[in-house]
């Protein structure tokens, strides 16, 4: 049986002030801005997010509460005529154990939007279905809800086969808890505590021997959404349920700092830290945070594709076995959105670069990139098979997990762009936006053509001037990094992975201009310098192969193959260039930028480009170098 995982919007310190009853305690070097204050200016970020909105505004509510309302058995008659809705397919089939999941995602993703644009149209489709869960958890009495009956868990409990209905759970959860913090829903809040009390009687009366057996079931981060109700309502009954799953066997060596991933499931294993990331928060202990960052810097150092993207087939592999694992199955984009959000928590925690630079990569490269700018459809996977190209799902037969966390993908981007402390405000990355920071009564403006230009702009907007400090971060990607305030350049001191620091006492349209010198340069796979991906900054290139054998986008039109990704074949043509004649000290020797345009060419004459705008056809990142 395959696994699969997701996790919705965790809570970051500095957000939603004033909505928890247990405050973060851990020490933290800065805090996030809460998405409201944040808006996108048009970039291919906001058109994402625009393709995102109209896609999720488009699924009618009764189509997603039909299995629901099919599971707690309530009438035709007493829902104005829901038999007569069209269902929805692949995951979200009546025959799929994991039905209901795409609903607790859509909540979150509902409840995002709305933060992130401020239009009462996504607050209204999260109000709705929470009326409408409302009504089947009191169908269903006992506070149990969900699209599948009850006797899923049961099954899990006894440990028979079946699909992580805990898992499902998790994205309900997730998404009433986000409802009640972006958008103020109280009615969610109320439903996921009836939730919390219903699953505290099932899981207390059971012994330590059933608890383990249970939990080798997947079951997402459950017990982050438990340490989030227990925070939002000190009800200590929520901190036992987080800690009752915490996973021994796959916990306890991280404890130890000890890479004992193996081929274990990666997304299965992700969610757990991000668990165990809200614990250290919450309780400050050392154990949660240590073994977070250990877990964090054995990912990126080892276990991560250029595009920042993780797991083969869904899961880990041994690294000095990399270069073999470059398959048409590489990159499960839930693994990249769980990865982001662990790498939120921790930026918060440290200030750290190296988590500021590994978001950056992976936003760009992945996330930006899995989104279809023609369909807005979503890719399952980042193949990094040479050769293959993305896969995208369909509006109406796929709903698989990277489909329910891609929805949220696109809504967020704005939540790690700027971050605050008490001595200024941070600009991680160079996305065209504002942030309105309140406290300190000051608007930052940021424009901006990157990463096709190097320069970032930042305009500063105050009442009355006000001293406090600017942290531009100077990226392990760039050397020679130019700064000019007013027009008057500033010297700067600071190296690449560092943050520089603009102390001054700032007044109403004072601007900033930074500029950015992005390179070429070459990454190789771990266990083969014959295999290699090329850098343009924190950008990875792809080289254009065609569409040859190509039989369109998605082959997943038949709702029968919703489940058989695994199965799709390629069709890679023979005789298709993926060797690349390269200097590994200097690429830019045998590859050379087309005018001001983000497309290069090789000696050779193949077309390389970022493989963020690569759709629709073939490509390869990692090459066969060929060097002197």
């Amino acid at each position: 049986m395959l696994s699969f995982s997701a996790s919705a919007q965790s809570i970051y310190p500095g957000q939603h002030e004033g909505k928890f009853v247990k405050e973060v305690i851990a020490p933290m070097q800065v805090q996030s801005f809460d998405l409201a204050d944040i808006r996108l200016l048009p970039s291919r970020f906001r058109e994402n997010m625009l393709r995102d909105s109209a896609w999720m505004v488009s699924i009618d509510t009764n189509r997603l509460l039909h299995s629901f309302r099919t599971n707690a058995g309530i009438s035709a008659g007493r829902e104005g005529g829901y038999m007569t809705v069209k269902k929805l397919g692949g995951w979200e089939s009546l025959d799929c154990e994991l039905r209901g999941h795409t609903t607790g995602h859509l909540l979150s993703a509902y409840g995002l939007m709305y933060a992130a644009t401020g239009s009462e149209i996504f607050k209204l489709k999260g109000d709705s279905l929470i009326a409408g869960l409302g009504i089947v958890q009191d169908a269903l009495d006992g506070g149990y809800l969900s699209a599948y009956p009850e006797e899923l868990i049961n099954r899990n409990i006894k440990g028979h086969g079946v699909w992580a209905p805990w898992y499902t759970l998790h994205k309900l959860y997730s998404g009433l808890i986000d409802q009640y913090l972006y958008t103020s829903n109280q009615q969610a809040l109320q439903i996921a505590t009836r939730m919390a009390d219903w699953a505290y009687n099932k899981l207390q009366p059971l012994d330590e021997e059933t608890r383990r057996l249970m939990i080798r079931n997947e079951f997402g981060g459950v017990n982050e959404s438990f340490y989030n109700l227990y925070a939002l309502t000190g009800n200590e009954k929520y901190k036992w349920l987080a800690e009752y799953f915490y996973h021994n066997d796959v916990i306890d060596s991280l404890k130890e700092n000890r890479d004992d991933l193996g081929t274990k499931h990666t997304n299965t294993f992700i969610p757990k830290v991000l668990a165990e990331a809200r614990n250290y928060e919450i309780s400050e202990c050392q154990h949660s945070k240590n073994l977070t960052r250990f877990f964090w810097d054995t990912m990126i150092d080892h276990h991560t594709f250029a595009p920042g993207s993780s797991s083969d087939k869904e899961h880990f592999f041994a690294p000095e076995k990399f270069s073999s694992h470059l398959t048409g199955y590489t990159g499960e984009s839930c693994c990249t959105y769980n990865m982001l959000k662990l790498s939120k928590h921790l930026f918060c925690w440290t200030a750290d670069t190296k988590v500021a630079d590994y978001y950056e990569r992976a936003l760009y490269n992945h996330i930006l990139g899995q989104q279809d700018p023609e369909s807005g459809m979503i890719s399952y996977f980042l193949p990094m098979l040479s050769g293959s190209h993305k896969v995208y799902s369909t509006p109406e037969n796929s709903f698989w997990c990277c489909v329910g966390s891609g929805f949220e993908n696109h809504a967020k981007y704005g939540e790690a762009i700027y971050y605050h402390n008490d001595k200024g405000i941070y600009v991680n990355l160079f996305i065209p936006s504002t942030v309105d920071w309140k406290q300190k009564g000051i608007r930052l403006t940021q424009q901006t053509s990157f990463p096709q230009e190097e320069i970032t702009t930042i305009i500063v907007n105050t009442e009355k001037p006000i001293s406090t400090m600017l942290y531009l971060r100077y990226p392990s990607w760039s050397k020679g990094v130019s700064v000019q305030v007013n027009g008057k350049k500033i010297n700067v001191r600071q190296k690449p992975g560092s943050y520089i620091a603009l102390n001054r006492t700032w007044s109403d349209g004072d601007i900033v201009s930074v500029t950015y010198p992005m390179s070429l340069t070459l990454e190789t796979t771990p266990d083969n310098c014959d295999r290699g991906a090329l850098m343009y900054g924190p950008l990875v290139l792809a080289g254009e192969l065609g569409t040859d054998g190509m039989n369109g986008s998605s082959p997943f039109s038949d709702p029968k193959l919703y489940n058989d990704y695994y199965t799709y074949n390629y069709h890679i043509p023979e005789g298709l260039n993926i060797s690349l004649k390269i200097n590994p000290e200097n690429p830019a020797e045998n590859v050379h930028r087309i005018g001001d345009s983000l497309q290069f060419t090789t000696d050779n004459g193949e077309v390389i480009t970022p493989l963020y705008n690569i759709h629709r056809q073939r490509y390869v990142v990692y090459w066969d170098l060929i060097t002197d």
